[in-house]
């Protein structure tokens, strides 16, 4: 009886952030009611919130190093299957872009973030006056390089150095990219050892993840009432938090109910309606799991069953997608970085917007599959182009719905590429 009730009793992570941002909020409004009160919410509990953002950083190059390699060397089978592994790579890679390239564009559009009152981000832009500043000297640097600068923050030249530095997250990517394909060109039964070794590390890592995820709550209440302090309890915040949340929904929508049908209508023989119609029951599941990988048995059920997707595509695109595919996720973490650094009042350069779109790209394969797991690389983004990552604490409050959201446009694309793939297959076949 005691453990049914226990078990009945627990409340989910996010409504427990929820409630950390709802009375991180309350307690700033009621801090800056006493003459002290912010001093003692920057003394006292600031702290705490920056110990949750320090170990985000923390775990975020451990993780996506060994999330990279062991996505990597998980598409073995494309040494068997080299031109079915080929379509799907490119064709997730590309969807990934184009979805990235719509929240940035969404994000530079409607600037969500510049809804906050112009007096307060001054205040902030004071407080980051060290961020910004060396992002104004990085976007001159950069200018006086020439064209190909970027290949430099792409290509490491010591990666212990790179590990060592937050902001060299693209050196690292690279470094891991590289050692998987490399791994991918030794005969398995030689590599076993530190295949075994990546596949430990990995859980781990997640299971660290896990504890630092747990502390979220009380980080997040710490963050949101130094930022109600820092506003002066200016609402304008909230309502550009509003309007972010709504960009991210317009965003998802469009992906899911525009792009993928058009894809289907250009590159298959199906009606778009007749598409929207059979992936709804799969959109639903996805939306309420907010787990890729736990819609993976209704997705393959979908795609096998219900678009006439062979098992031999179905078998292989799908838990590559679930692995590498994260379009809604690319897409929400794309409008994420330019909402925070709009409120916070920092100008980002085009490279550092083209950084944003790469770094997004390639880090979609690190995203680990676990609830939070997006807060690491959202952090990890953010650091590499001088972002504050306590900007985070702005998002952390809301992002529930909106991964269950970005969730089911992750399994979308994931069939939609399994039924364009599955379509060229076939016309390959019939031209043999």
């Amino acid at each position: 009886m005691k453990q049914h009730i226990s078990k009945k009793a627990r409340i989910p992570l996010y409504l427990k952030i929820l409630a950390g941002m709802i009375a991180g909020i309350v307690i700033g409004f009621a801090a800056l009611q006493f003459d002290k009160g912010a001093e003692i919410v920057r003394n006292w509990l600031m702290p705490w919130g920056k110990i949750f953002i320090k170990m985000l950083q923390l775990i975020a190059i451990p993780l996506v190093f060994v999330s990279l390699v062991k996505g990597v060397t998980g598409l073995q089978d494309i040494r068997k299957i080299s031109s079915l592994g080929g379509k799907t790579i490119g064709i997730y890679i590309i969807t990934t872009v184009i979805a990235v390239l719509l929240g940035v564009s969404a994000g530079l559009l409607v600037k969500p973030g510049n809804i906050v009152d112009k007096s307060q981000v001054a205040h902030l832009q004071e407080q980051y006056v060290e961020t910004t500043e060396r992002n104004r000297a990085l976007a001159e640097e950069n200018q006086s390089q020439g064209p190909l600068a970027f290949l430099n923050d792409i290509v490491p030249d010591n990666i212990t150095a790179a590990m060592s530095d937050n902001t060299k997250m693209l050196h690292v990517i690279f470094f891991a990219v590289f050692f998987g394909i490399a791994a991918l060109a030794v005969p398995r039964d030689k590599i076993k050892g530190v295949l075994e070794f990546f596949d430990s590390l990995d859980l781990i890592i997640l299971k660290m993840v896990d504890y630092i995820i747990r502390f979220a709550p009380y980080g997040v209440a710490a963050l949101m009432a130094g930022l109600v302090t820092d506003f002066g309890g200016n609402l304008s915040v909230f309502g550009s938090l509003a309007v972010f949340a709504l960009t991210v929904i317009a965003c998802m929508l469009i992906l899911m109910f525009i792009f993928y049908p058009v894809l289907i209508k250009l590159f298959t023989k199906m009606k778009w309606t007749e598409f929207l119609k059979k992936v709804y029951p799969m959109q639903l599941f996805a939306f309420t799991t907010s787990s890729s990988a736990a819609t993976l048995p209704v997705t393959m059920d979908t795609a096998e069953n219900k678009l006439g997707v062979s098992n031999r595509v179905s078998s292989f695109v799908l838990p590559v997608g679930v692995t590498i595919n994260m379009d809604g996720t690319s897409c929400y973490q794309a409008v994420s970085v330019l909402f925070i650094a709009q409120v916070l009042g920092i100008d980002l350069s085009l490279l550092q917007i083209l950084v944003i779109i790469a770094m997004t790209v390639l880090s979609s394969i690190g995203t680990p599959g676990i609830p939070g797991g997006s807060y690491v690389i959202l952090t990890m983004v953010l650091t590499s182009v001088g972002i504050p990552a306590e900007g985070l604490a702005l998002i952390l409050g809301i992002d529930r719905p909106l991964d269950m959201l970005r969730t089911a446009v992750n399994v979308t694309g994931d069939v939609t590429v399994a039924k364009i793939i599955d379509t060229a297959e076939e016309k390959d076949r019939k031209n043999i």
